[in-house]
């Protein structure tokens, strides 16, 4: 984003025009931008010939999901309604793994129906429901196992999943009695060791230490996987400080793990890939002046992008029309529902707004629209995507008469 004239654009665009024309709030994509992201982080593993599946629980809008598939990824998918979704978008079937801890009858039945790669199993409940299904189809069901590596992230506690108070995977003991029951069976096939530790990762070291242990338990199962699904958690510059994951630090461990070994990497990048491809465009409806700082109250709310109040994760905020006044009193950017926590971000020597200026959120692509809501029963923003000179409307702004 640049801004001309003193007016911000994005790929071409100017903001305010967007503005103006769509309404707001707005969730605006860039094309470039996840063209970008994609191939980047392609050719940092390209030497790894790794099979990349986009997290759809990052971002499940099927036009983003039919982009992604353009550039021959996969997706992992944690439920039968993100399945359906990578199926309908054109994904191929076996490219797709299916995660997550509580998955019903009915969710592995469609999956083992459809075909695709493999199921990441986390408890060996789901494994004897997984081989129960198999017997009654006659058929053999290929399966990974999650392994809880008790490895800690460095990331929020909220969304750390590789320790050993998590609820996912399971532990070394459990883990290889799993292996050596799957072994045993007739209607499942093993095929995956899977692991994931957590999201927002922007340090290397937990990633090592994950491929160590990792390591060792490969070994004490004597068992050669076709695949390890390494899962994602690739952080992005929320902050805009340069703060980034080393990822040819991380690639260099990857190959010194994979030493002695024939197994195919799998990866689920989800915000790494489409985190920083998307602005949340609004309005500012008032200015409310307080005692030592003014509210900047916005039309979008928490409703619309919860991560700040869900995990006080921070947004850059950026004005559309560029001033050099600056602000004496510290502004508080919020929304217009009834909780405290409806705010974004509190920033002080802003340069001064008015009544009806726009902002954008920055970096909003990954669990934005997917964590939205109806609360207040306000309905849901539109989202738009730029493409070369077009720009499409990839999602139609819920109506009031859908909810009412």
């Amino acid at each position: 984003m640049i801004y001309k004239k003193n007016k911000l654009s994005i790929d071409g665009f100017n903001i305010n025009f967007l503005s103006k024309r769509f309404k707001t709030p707005i969730y605006c994509y860039s094309a470039k931008k996840l063209r970008d992201n994609i191939l980047n982080f392609k050719k940092q593993f390209n030497k790894l010939n790794p099979l990349i599946c986009f997290a759809v629980k990052a971002n499940p809008n099927i036009n983003i999901l039919r982009e992604i598939k353009n550039f021959n990824l996969g997706a992992d998918v944690v439920s039968a309604g993100e399945l359906m979704m990578a199926i309908k978008a054109g994904i191929n079937p076996k490219k797709i793994v299916f995660s997550g801890v509580g998955k019903t009858n009915s969710e592995l039945e469609y999956a083992i129906n459809k075909k695709i790669l493999l199921i990441n199993t986390e408890s060996k409940s789901e494994i004897l429901e997984i081989e129960k299904i198999a017997k009654t189809k006659k058929r053999v069901v290929n399966i990974g196992i999650r392994l809880n590596p008790n490895t800690d992230a460095k990331t929020l506690s909220q969304i750390s999943t590789g320790k050993k108070e998590n609820k996912f995977g399971v532990n070394e003991k459990m883990f290889l009695h799993l292996v050596d029951h799957v072994k045993k069976s007739k209607s499942l096939k093993l095929k995956c060791l899977s692991v994931h530790i957590g999201s927002q990762i922007l340090d290397h070291k937990p990633y090592k230490k994950m491929l160590n242990v990792v390591d060792k338990i490969i070994k004490k199962s004597n068992y050669d996987f076709e695949y390890i699904d390494l899962g994602g958690g690739m952080g992005i510059d929320y902050e805009h400080n340069n703060k980034k994951l080393n990822l040819r630090k991380y690639y260099q461990n990857i190959k010194k793990f994979l030493i002695k070994k024939n197994s195919k990497i799998i990866f689920e990048p989800g915000r790494s890939i489409i985190g920083d491809t998307a602005i949340l465009i609004s309005k500012v409806i008032y200015i409310k002046e307080g005692h030592k700082k003014d509210f900047i109250i916005l039309d979008a709310a928490m409703n619309d992008l919860i991560r700040p109040a869900l995990y006080g994760a921070k947004h850059k905020i950026i004005a559309t029309q560029k001033n050099t006044k600056i602000s004496r009193k510290t502004y508080e950017f919020v929304g217009p529902i009834c909780e405290s926590t409806d705010k974004f971000l509190t920033i002080k020597n802003f340069q001064k707004l008015k009544e009806k200026d726009f902002v954008i959120l920055c970096d909003v692509g990954a669990y934005g629209t997917s964590l939205s809501s109806n609360y207040n029963l306000r309905p849901k923003p539109i989202e738009i995507l730029l493409k070369g000179s077009k720009i499409k409307v990839i999602k139609k702004r819920q109506k009031l008469s859908e909810l009412v």
